[in-house]
């Protein structure tokens, strides 16, 4: 898509051109210095090297999911003959084979403790990110359950940088029954979990359904929405940033916005400030829904994040 700069009467465009970055290692200092901006995640290592059963691994960017409690992983590629999926895996086999270096590298990093009971191991991914990834390693990762992400990132003559995730399209099949025979798959399978919005609609009413259903589409109208599962909600993201969250209960919704302690215009007086307390979803605020009857004013609630997200 071309992208132009127009003078202030709106007159004359001229075209941004497209910089590329010429070396892999100015992406990782870019994406390093603004991890919590361009990820929201928290940098633990640089260059991380660990011993796998046949060679060791050098990981380019390690990383700590706090809101997850997970390690992830992240490549920056300028080669594009790499399969992600099996470079996937076998960054995520090794780290489960050694998670104790991992917590280590963590608390020496951050001088901080972190236990290894404190760690979500079934919520580590891979993230791979690369000015361009081919059409086959796009249609690679159109699994609804694959730990792996990709990331394209590019820079203008203007300074303008992009950073856009490459979106699964309808992914409906498994890894699984497509790797039967590949050992890394398997291993890594049984103990990391990649969660779909299905799994959270299991074993909640059928009338929390509708109502959760209903606020969806609404949502969803809003534009330029993606839905993410995680293990504890459902997430509602715009540019690659979660707006709101939602855990879907047998009594009910419990949602979050994503906004600052006193950035909310509520009214009404429906959300709770929870920035001083812990809880799962992002932003300060908090509701629970348990019937239909204001999802209007809801949506107002959720836009003003969504505004400032978008």
């Amino acid at each position: 898509m071309p992208l132009f700069n127009s003078n202030s009467k709106l007159e004359i465009l001229n075209q941004i051109k497209e910089t590329p970055f010429k070396l892999e290692r100015e992406i990782q200092h870019l994406v390093e210095a603004n991890l919590n901006t361009l990820l929201g995640l928290e940098f633990v290592k640089s260059e991380f090297t660990i011993s796998g059963s046949v060679q060791q691994l050098r990981i380019d960017t390690l990383a700590f999911d706090r809101k997850n409690k997970a390690f992830v992983i992240i490549e920056y590629k300028q080669d594009k003959s790499f399969s992600v999926v099996d470079q996937g895996y076998a960054y995520l086999s090794v780290m489960l084979n050694n998670k104790a270096d991992f917590i280590l590298e963590y608390n020496e990093s951050r001088n901080e403790p972190l236990k290894r009971n404190s760690v979500d191991w079934s919520q580590s991914r891979v993230i791979f990110i690369s000015q361009g990834f081919t059409p086959y390693q796009k249609e690679a990762i159109n699994f609804k359950d694959l730990p792996i992400a990709l990331w394209e990132i590019k820079k203008y003559s203007n300074q303008t940088i992009s950073f856009e995730e490459v979106r699964k399209l309808n992914a409906t099949e498994s890894i699984k029954t497509v790797s039967s025979e590949n050992s890394a798959v398997n291993a890594v399978s049984k103990e990391v979990v990649v969660y779909t919005e299905q799994d959270r609609l299991k074993a909640i009413p059928e009338e929390v359904q509708d109502i959760y259903n209903s606020l969806r589409e609404k949502i969803l109208d809003l534009g330029n929405v993606e839905i993410k599962a995680t293990k504890l909600y459902v997430a509602f993201t715009v540019n690659g940033s979660n707006f709101t969250d939602i855990a879907l209960q047998k009594q009910g919704l419990k949602l979050w916005i994503n906004l600052p302690q006193g950035e909310l215009e509520d009214p009404y007086k429906l959300a709770r400030d929870v920035s001083s307390i812990g809880h799962h979803g992002n932003g300060a605020y908090e509701l629970t829904v348990k019937n239909a009857d204001k999802l209007d004013y809801l949506l107002t609630l959720i836009k003003q994040a969504y505004t400032q997200k978008a």
